[in-house]
């Protein structure tokens, strides 16, 4: 499977993969603290923080720490949450807190074959700041992240 990552309007970026999980399994993934440290982030650091309270308003926080101790977290607040089907939530990179929150909606669309459609689309401050995400390798560990989604979804 492809991740496909593009920027289709201004600050906008994009991220859609299938799964071969149906809608139920990809969501539990994705809100389940036990099952997120099974995927989160890039094999070559450690998911050290998973946090999850999700309801409206509630907070979430995802890290990991590379071998010389830098941490690498995000966190924000949930927006709207519509069980299996919607995410809505903000996303801050706490090492960058100053560059401001990145709006997310994410969603989990069935497919005919049972899959899961999972479309990340991300609203930035600027075109400069994603821009800058993406040079940064961002591109790179989205890819990686997705596929080791891929496979933990398998072993659910």
């Amino acid at each position: 499977m492809v991740t496909l990552l593009t920027t289709p309007a201004d600050r906008e970026l994009v991220v859609t993969r299938t799964f071969d999980a149906p809608p139920a399994r990809v969501w539990r993934a994705w809100t389940e603290p036990e099952h997120v440290r099974e995927w989160y982030g890039v094999s070559a650091l450690t998911t050290t923080v998973v946090e999850i309270d999700l309801r409206v308003g509630g907070a979430w926080r995802w890290g990991q720490t590379a071998p010389d101790g830098q941490e690498i977290v995000f966190s924000g607040t949930y927006e709207e949450v519509v069980p299996v089907e919607r995410l809505d939530y903000t996303e801050v990179f706490e090492q960058m807190a100053d560059s401001g929150a990145v709006r997310v909606t994410l969603t989990f669309d069935a497919t005919p074959d049972g899959g899961t459609a999972l479309t990340s689309t991300s609203y930035w401050l600027s075109n400069e700041a994603r821009d800058q995400a993406l040079a940064a390798g961002m591109e790179a560990g989205v890819r990686e992240q997705y596929d080791r989604l891929a496979e933990h979804l398998t072993s659910m």
